[in-house]
């Protein structure tokens, strides 16, 4: 089997030195792109697993990479690095399509643990074909795809990965962090906001494909649940 190629894009030389260094450690085909205009001509010529993606770089937002790829309908998994330690740029970047984040300075096996972890979501799990119905939502967990409505809805890998956890328990609340765990591969304290943030986004596409943006309900004091009653959609 070919190990999964990564793409890091990070102008800076010691972080990109360490990344690099780390995931190749790992097993990983890593190449690396200094600059956003690098990045989009290795795209172009390259097929990646997963992109470690600085928002900080001299010649272009990373955000406007990460626009242009999702834009251009490419799902590829992204982690974005962001030394701006703001709330702001993190939600910006999830609601745009990041599937994690990690703000500088950081420890490089952290980098590793997120990339290992997404990449294992993006590769699913070896289970029998399923579909889960909840009121106006149907989720095929074997083709990775959601309807509202007989309408298809585009969800990110992440957001997909967060409503399979809460139909794989409908009707039962799912902490945050057994969200974390089952959703997302990996246990990490202190990601409440990120959550919360691919919630939003999911409710927002569930809302625009058919109003059934309800039946992703908040439990207060708990977490979330998938409604599954005859009043959810």
């Amino acid at each position: 089997m070919t190990a999964p190629h990564i793409l890091v894009v990070e102008d800076e030389e010691h972080i990109a030195q360490g990344l690099v260094f780390n995931l190749e450690q790992e097993g990983y085909r890593v190449t690396h792109a200094e600059t956003g205009s690098a990045a989009m001509q290795v795209f172009d010529s390259e097929r990646f697993d997963l992109v470690v993606l600085d928002l900080m770089l001299p010649d272009q937002d990373g955000f406007e990479i990460l626009r242009h790829l999702r834009h251009g309908g490419d799902d590829v998994p992204v982690i974005i690095l962001t030394a701006r330690d703001d709330d702001v740029d993190v939600v910006v970047g999830l609601e745009l399509g990041a599937d994690d984040y990690v703000t500088k300075p950081f420890n490089p096996g952290e980098v590793v643990a997120r990339v290992r972890a997404v990449l294992r979501r993006a590769q699913g799990d070896a289970a029998p074909p399923r579909v889960i119905r909840a009121g106006h939502v149907t989720i095929d967990l074997d083709r990775h795809q959601v309807e509202v409505g007989g309408e298809p809805v585009h969800l990110t890998r992440t957001e997909f990965s967060l409503l399979r956890a809460l139909a794989e328990q409908p009707g039962r609340p799912l902490t945050r962090l057994e969200m974390i765990e089952k959703g997302l591969g990996y246990s990490y304290e202190g990601m409440d906001r990120t959550v919360d943030s691919h919630i939003k986004n999911l409710r927002r596409k569930l809302d625009e494909a058919g109003g059934a943006a309800r039946q992703v309900e908040t439990v207060f004091g708990i977490g979330y649940r998938l409604a599954v009653g005859e009043n959810s959609a």
